[in-house]
This record gives structure tokens, sequence and C-alpha cells, in this order.
């Protein structure tokens, strides 16, 4: 192996640089883009109460405009997946800037309600590439501690979610949603502004046998931060462990991924038959059912949040609707419960490494639940809002557990893809939740709206006790061997 004798493995190159500025700057860069699609989604929230008074719209059409926006991120999750695995996780970030920054912009000049609901769709569809910053910037952390590192990039999140409160909050009653939605747009603009600076995957590259390029960026890396690699070259450590029936299936992928002119369509029909292997079929199928649930509770009580924000002071003294979305009460409200994810996110970076992921989701799920419960019957703001903090500390907190352990169960060959279909199995409970929380809980009502919440968090629960795997303390594996028993 070269004229040292010895190589090393990626996992081994990574120990040995550590986590330092080199991460900083993916950790940067990665948390950005999820800055970016928080914003765009929590808007959802202040944008549809505002417009409806304005062009008339329905409580249905309403919700129109949060459900298209979720069906954009179906086509988006999954497409972008396809597209990372096939072509780099860089090629992805780079068409997903492109494409929710000009949605987002034109979003504010919308002439109309179908102009509107076409770019936000396409803002959607940008926005379907966030996952691909989880396994991206996954592919760079060390084992140690891997969760607690994860957790921190789960920061982003909530940070995008509270600035957007905060500008809402700031911009809404002054100026109107048109600003709101354009200066949303500005974190993926910095994206696309600062795309050249950032390095493609190594462990990517490894698996594409590009295995140069790969050292270049950890060289690089370890200078950065003042580390050395192990001595020697870096080596592939795959090994083709699998039966004569998952050979093909494995022979399949590579000899596809290694032809020049291997087309899109090719390679997800291979990603998607490995994803629904003996190995793998619990796990997706589980994962799927997770994604949608987790999706369409925290959305949901995103929306529930300012829906029963207006309806509590419209069931309190009616007045008009337009007054109701200038009434700061909705702002605060919407502001103090962005702030639950903050103590949901300490929670998981305690626990996450501690008591292994399984663990950590089935207590965020009966703690969302119990808190959740007593909004099945109309309560006073202050409790209102209370139960609202609670439950989305603890069902933020599910979700991102289970965004870390996705990626960590799947191989690289196939992390994008089946993180990003999960993703898109998940926007269907996004274009769901809207026609809930906003069609069914308006008017005063939520007790079915809330109930059904409750259902999809139990079922959650339920569904996390099935899953196969435990990824604490575990590699990231490149190679798909389907011989692996079942834990």
């Amino acid at each position: 192996m070269g004229d040292e004798g010895f190589g090393y493995t990626l996992d081994e190159a990574l120990s040995a640089i550590g986590f330092g500025r080199f991460q900083v700057i993916v950790l940067a860069y990665s948390g950005l883009g999820w800055v970016a699609e928080a914003m765009e989604m929590m808007l959802l929230s202040f944008v549809g109460p505002a417009i409806q008074p304005e062009w008339g719209l329905s409580s249905n059409e309403e919700s129109l405009i949060s459900t298209v926006a979720f069906a954009g991120m179906l086509v988006g999750a999954y497409s972008w997946g396809v597209i990372s695995d096939t072509f780099g996780r860089k090629k992805g970030f780079l068409g997903a800037a492109i494409i929710t920054s000009l949605a987002g912009v034109l979003s504010a000049f919308a002439p109309n309600y179908i102009t509107l609901l076409i770019l936000r769709c396409f803002v959607g569809v940008g926005l379907g590439c966030g996952h691909v910053f989880t396994s991206w910037f996954l592919e760079f952390v060390p084992i140690p501690n891997r969760g607690a590192w994860m957790v921190v990039f789960s920061t982003f999140w909530t940070v995008g979610t509270i600035m957007e409160a905060s500008l809402a909050w700031w911009i809404m009653p002054t100026y109107g949603w048109r600003w709101l939605l354009g200066l949303s747009a500005v974190p993926s603009l910095v994206t696309l502004l600062f795309y050249g600076l950032v390095p493609e995957s190594p462990r990517y590259l490894c698996t594409r046998g590009r295995l140069a390029e790969a050292r270049h960026i950890l060289e690089n890396g370890a200078a950065l931060n003042q580390k050395q690699l192990p001595d020697g070259v870096l080596v592939s450590d795959h090994v083709n462990t699998s039966t004569s029936e998952d050979d093909s299936l494995e022979s399949t992928m590579l000899l596809s991924s290694m032809r020049s002119k291997t087309s899109i369509s090719q390679k997800s029909f291979s990603s998607i038959s490995m994803l629904l292997s003996t190995k793998f079929i619990r796990t997706t199928l589980l994962l799927w059912f997770l994604y949608f649930a987790n999706t369409f509770s925290y959305y949901g009580i995103i929306l529930l949040t300012s829906q029963l924000s207006v309806a509590q002071s419209e069931c309190d003294s009616p007045t008009l609707h337009s007054e109701n979305i200038k009434d700061p009460s909705l702002y605060v409200n919407v502001f103090i419960t962005s702030l639950a994810e903050l103590p949901g996110l300490g929670l998981a970076a305690f626990i996450l490494d501690r008591v292994g992921r399984k663990i950590s989701m089935e207590i965020m799920f009966v703690a969302g639940f119990v808190l959740l419960l007593p909004l099945i019957v109309h309560q006073n703001e202050v409790m209102t809002t209370g139960f609202l903090f609670g439950a989305r500390m603890f069902v933020s907190a599910s979700f991102i557990v289970v965004c870390i352990y996705a990626p960590e169960v799947y191989p690289t060959k196939l992390r994008a893809t089946g993180v990003g279909i999960a993703t898109a199995i998940g926007r269907i409970g996004g274009m769901v939740c809207p026609l809930i929380a906003v069609g069914m809980g308006s008017g005063c009502h939520q007790t079915l709206p809330v109930i059904l919440f409750e259902v999809t968090i139990l079922l959650s629960g339920l569904s996390v006790v099935c899953l196969p795997f435990e990824t604490k303390g575990k590699e990231l594996t490149d190679t798909i061997d389907l011989s692996v028993q079942v834990e």
C-alpha cells in the first residue's frame, strides 16, 4: 500500500485529525442550510393567516399555501438525495440554493394566489435538499461524541425558527408579509454565495474510488486542525461479505455508479432495491413512518400555535381576522414556543450518547404525548402556550434524534438517497398537517386535531420499539453488507 507499506481508512483519518476548525467550517455551512430551511418553513405560520383576509381566502385555500410547499419538498427530498448520491453532495447544494433563493425572492412579488402557490412549491423543491446537509456534515465527524455534535448541528434549525419568529414579530405588523417572504430568502442566497468555499464529502469520494481527491481534502482538514494524518496512504475499507443474491444487487449498484452515462433513474431503481432488501426493509419502512409522523406532529404543533392564538382572541372577544394578525400575542406565543426547542436540544445532547438513539426517542414521544393531551379541551391562553411549549420541546427533540439516527443506519452509497426518500415520505405528513391544524382547527374547534396528533405520536413511539438497529457509538459504514444479523 504505497511506499510506507501500509494505509489508513477514512474513519482512522477523521479520528486522527479530530474535530477542529475544518469541521467548524463544514458545520457553519451545513448549519446555514438548515437555518434557511427552518426560516422558509416557519414563515408558513404567519403568511397564511396574513394573506387570508387580504385576498379573501377560505380556510382550505389558506392551508394549501403550506401544503404545496410540502409537496415541493416531497419531490425535492427524493430528487436531491439521488442527485447527491450520484453526482456528489455539493452538486445537490448548488441546485437547491439556486431554486430556493430565486423562488423565495420572487414569492415576495407574487401578484395573485395561484402565482404564490407555484412559487412556494418551487421553494419547497429547493428546501428538499435539507437532509443532504445532515448527511454531508455527518460524514466529516469523528466517531467519538458524534451524537452530541449532530445535536449541535440541529441547533441551527432551532436558531432558524427563532430568527423567523423574531423577524415576523418585527416585520409583519408594520411592513407586511411580502417583506417577510423576501427577507426569509436571504440565508439561501448566502449559501449560494459561499458554495465554492466548502469541500466535497471525502466519504462520498472514497465510495467513487477518488481516493486522491479525498486525501487532498483530508490533508487540508489536518492542516486547519493542526493535526497529522496517519502514516501511509488512504485506502478503501470496503469489504464485500454479501450473500450471492445480495452480491447481485451490490454489483448492479457498483456497475451503474461507475458508468459515465448511467441515468438517474437506473441509480434510483438500484438504490430502492437496496433499501427494500432483506437487511433494510424493516428499518426503511419504520423510518418512513417515523418521518411521516414526526413531520406531521412537528409542523402540526407549529401551525396549531398560530391557529390557537388567533382562535383564542376570536373565541374570547370576536374581532376581525385581519386585526388578530396584528395582535402582538400571536408573535409572542410563536416566539415563546420556538424557544422550546432549545431545552429539547439540550436534553437530546445530554442523553443521546448515554442511553442510545432508540430510548431517547421513546422518552421524547412519551413526554410530548403527555404534554399535548390537556389541549384536547379548551384552555386559557397561558395554559395553551405552556402545553404547546412543552409538546414542541419534546416532539422537536424526537425529530432531531430521528434525523441523526437515519443517516447513521444507512451506508454511504445509500445515505443521501435513503434519508431523502424518508424525508420525502415525511413531507406527505407536512402536506396533510395544514389541512388538520388550519382547516379542522379553525372556528374555535381544537379537539379533533389534537386527538389526531396524539394518536400519531403514540404510534411513533410504538414504531421506535420495533426498530431493529441501535447506532450509538458505531462507525458509519460504506459497504452494503446484507448478511449482518438484526440486533
